[in-house]
């Protein structure tokens, strides 16, 4: 007989594809094998997000096509793991009869073990309150051979009234020290050369371990001298918790990018009290200003709310100049979204009229786009460390990769090189969320800064 097959689709973070990739482990060392689509699959997984209301609307949407599929082929098995399956829980065995697995944050170790329950017991819903084991644990099928998710730590011990993910991913816990940096050398030994560490609030790692605050700052500094990493990234810090310590070490350790996600949400000081931020403004944009006079050429992203419950015009007006005056390089922004449980839900009297958010989002997104292309113009002309990513999914014969600030680049090549490879572009345009380049060098080895001249590639 031949192995069953599975696909997995993700919804959400970095955690959740970091989670995706560990089912998918599990699922390999259980004798499964990955399926290029949904319809010759015996298995789906749908790792799920519940941040924003879309994310419901987008699970049930799937779940009612599979429900179809599944009726043509009785075996298939579906799987709603994730964010979403442990907010609702039963909710998604009444609202989609038709899964068979519904399995929370905490027992993504389960995964396997669950289908083969499923098989001879029927549905199950497993759905535990914290974690027994920390999940770094488990085997993973990595998307990139070059690249890694190294979670550092679980769970969110802040209070925003917006957001539902301490809820659903539970309280901080910080992975120890030393398997954090043992499972980097690890991945450097087997040919990574990027690690990505994962928080849900990295700059709190290690709060729970030791009394000595920057421990993130040691971990960056520790995980940036191990040999053959060469980008180190890290996702999401927190505002209020961002260190003197941790910008020192940015600047100071080669392999840390340049590169600084600080979520604003919002910038006016009273809608920043209501959200429970534990910042202000100006506060939020000394930080900034103390990143960039101490990281050279440092990229700043963030995250943006509209339409926060009892937002008036003259908050979002201070938003808008609190964002013109960070000059941002990319940011994403997100309409209101109430999530229940949360205290912002709680205030519908208070909810922002759709049209009025509607135009404030467009306002937002100028503003926003315009510092991006100021930013991005100002690399023209330069030479720029990028990772090939592979071919651009628009246009195939064009190349994609990332510097070391994230920002996205277009290249063409003479030939195809493999993701993971090294290379010097030129920048000759840019536009609000990418950067156009022509190939000047490839590297010789990812361990090595030896160059190979463009017009030596391919050559025998």
């Amino acid at each position: 007989m031949s192995p069953r097959r599975y696909v997995i689709r993700t919804f959400g973070c970095q955690m959740n594809v970091h989670d995706s990739e560990r089912i998918a482990g599990l699922l390999d060392a259980d004798g499964l094998e990955p399926a290029d689509d949904v319809a010759c699959a015996d298995v789906v997984v749908l790792n799920t997000c519940c941040i924003r209301e879309n994310a419901d609307d987008k699970l049930y949407g799937t779940l009612g096509h599979l429900k179809t599929l599944k009726a043509a082929r009785p075996g298939m098995q579906v799987v709603v793991a994730g964010c979403l399956a442990q907010k609702d829980g039963e909710a998604v065995r009444r609202r989609a009869p038709h899964v068979d697995v519904v399995l929370g944050t905490h027992n993504v170790a389960s995964a396997a073990e669950l289908l083969h329950r499923s098989r001879s017991e029927g549905p199950i819903t497993e759905i535990l309150e914290e974690s027994d084991a920390f999940p770094s644990a488990l085997p993973v099928r990595r998307n990139s051979a070059w690249s890694a998710w190294v979670t550092i730590q679980i769970g969110c011990d802040n209070s925003c009234a917006f957001c539902i993910v301490p809820s659903v991913r539970g309280r901080e816990i910080s992975r120890p020290f030393d398997e954090v940096v043992a499972e980097v050398e690890q991945l450097a030994a087997a040919g990574v050369v990027e690690v990505t560490l994962l928080g849900q609030n990295v700059n709190s790692y290690g709060r729970d371990l030791t009394r000595r605050r920057p421990l993130f700052a040691e971990l960056l500094r520790t995980v940036g001298t191990v040999e053959g990493i060469r980008r180190v990234r890290y996702t999401s810090p927190h505002p209020k918790d961002l260190r003197p310590e941790t910008i020192a070490a940015m600047a100071e350790t080669e392999a840390v990018c340049e590169h600084l996600h600080l979520p604003l949400q919002a910038g006016s000081d009273r809608t920043l009290a209501a959200m429970h931020r534990g910042y202000t403004a100006e506060r939020y944009l000394a930080r900034v200003d103390d990143a960039r006079q101490a990281v050279a050429d440092l990229a700043l992203t963030t995250d943006l709310i509209v339409g926060f419950p009892g937002e008036t015009d003259a908050d979002f007006d201070r938003t808008l100049e609190v964002v013109a005056a960070a000059g941002y390089d990319s940011a994403y922004t997100f309409v209101f979204s109430p999530r229940p449980g949360t205290e912002a839900a709680a205030r519908p009297e208070q909810f922002v009229a759709a049209p009025v958010v509607a135009e404030r989002f467009e306002r937002l997104r100028v503003v926003v786009e315009r510092s991006a292309l100021v930013r991005h113009e100002a690399r023209v002309g330069r030479v720029e460390e990028v990772v090939v990513e592979g071919p651009s999914k628009k246009d195939p014969s064009v190349l994609t990769g990332r510097t070391r600030q994230n920002k996205l680049v277009h290249f063409g090549a003479p030939e195809v090189l493999g993701a993971g490879t090294f290379a010097d572009v030129l920048v000759t345009s840019a536009a609000p969320h990418h950067l156009i380049g022509d190939l000047v060098a490839v590297t010789a080895s990812p361990r090595h800064r030896n160059r190979i001249p463009v017009t030596a590639v391919g050559a025998g």
